[in-house]
């Protein structure tokens, strides 16, 4: 029996021939492919301020929290694009908070987290982690923001920018934030030393540039600078590592080419300051 021709067309469209099925199925593949592609740009190219801040989902003593801010320049990581808050994320946070669960007793069952000024969630984080802060830039509002949440006992520890004019660019932001407050050198003997890890020697702490140049060293950040903001009380409420990459020496930990004596003191000093915030 002949169909028309229309029910024909039907009929090979339905019951394709071998010939026929392979253009059928690759037609399929790649349009499956974009389809993922595409909702990978929109969540993970092109990030929605808030759109990662759905604040603490599980019960937690701890949480470990990158701070987003919006930033001046950008480098491109390849699950946020181009936004400088999320360098080295979210490898680096959660290899430190793994060392933060084998090494501690501190009950950070929770997932990692990303805190937004504009969120009231900001207030949920007993401790946030920021790099790049020689990017970052803030509306009035987002400074009175964070102001508050340190006032109120929240802990800063910011991380990776190195040189005279990247310190001249993070302290612009922070006296936004901090409008009076002296930046000290720590001492060795200072208590956020001693609190966990007895730290006695401090060296600086490269980034992964170190693998292939033998520098610890980035820009004319020649020598650590181990700072810090106290309260009124003496406590601190931020914790500045300049001229230093912490974040590349726990994201590189496990690889054989990057210096165990890095990665160690890297992770003693931020289990440091997690156990000092969540005491002091």
């Amino acid at each position: 029996m002949s169909l028309s021709p229309p029910l024909e067309s039907l009929a090979r469209f339905c019951y394709p021939s071998n010939a026929m099925k392979r253009p059928i199925l690759n037609a399929i593949r790649l349009l499956f492919v974009l389809s993922v592609g595409l909702l990978a740009f929109q969540r993970f190219g092109r990030r929605q301020r808030g759109y990662y801040d759905f604040g603490p989902s599980v019960p937690s003593e701890f949480y470990w929290t990158r701070l987003q801010y919006n930033s001046v320049g950008g480098v491109f990581n390849r699950f946020q694009g181009f936004e400088t808050w999320s360098r080295d994320y979210p490898k680096a946070d959660d290899d430190c908070l793994i060392a933060l669960r084998r090494l501690t007793h501190i009950n950070s069952p929770s997932p990692l987290n990303v805190a937004d000024l504009d969120s009231d969630h900001l207030f949920d984080y007993p401790w946030i982690y920021a790099v790049d802060v020689n990017t970052w830039q803030f509306t009035d509002e987002e400074a009175k923001r964070l102001h508050d949440y340190l006032l109120k006992g929240g802990f800063l520890m910011v991380d990776d920018f190195h040189g005279e004019d990247d310190w001249q660019h993070f302290m612009a932001g922070m006296r936004q934030v901090l409008p009076d407050r002296p930046v000290e050198d720590l001492k060795d003997a200072d208590e956020i030393y001693h609190v966990l890890y007895d730290i006695n020697e401090k060296f600086q702490i490269p980034g992964e540039q170190y693998v292939s140049t033998g520098r610890t060293y980035e820009k004319d950040g020649y020598v650590p600078k181990w700072r810090a903001i106290r309260n009124d009380h003496g406590r601190i409420m931020v914790a500045i590592c300049a001229n230093m990459h912490l974040g590349d020496a726990w994201e590189h930990s496990d690889e054989a080419e990057y210096p165990e004596k890095f990665s160690g003191l890297a992770f003693r000093i931020v289990l440091n300051y997690i156990t000092y915030a969540m005491t002091h």
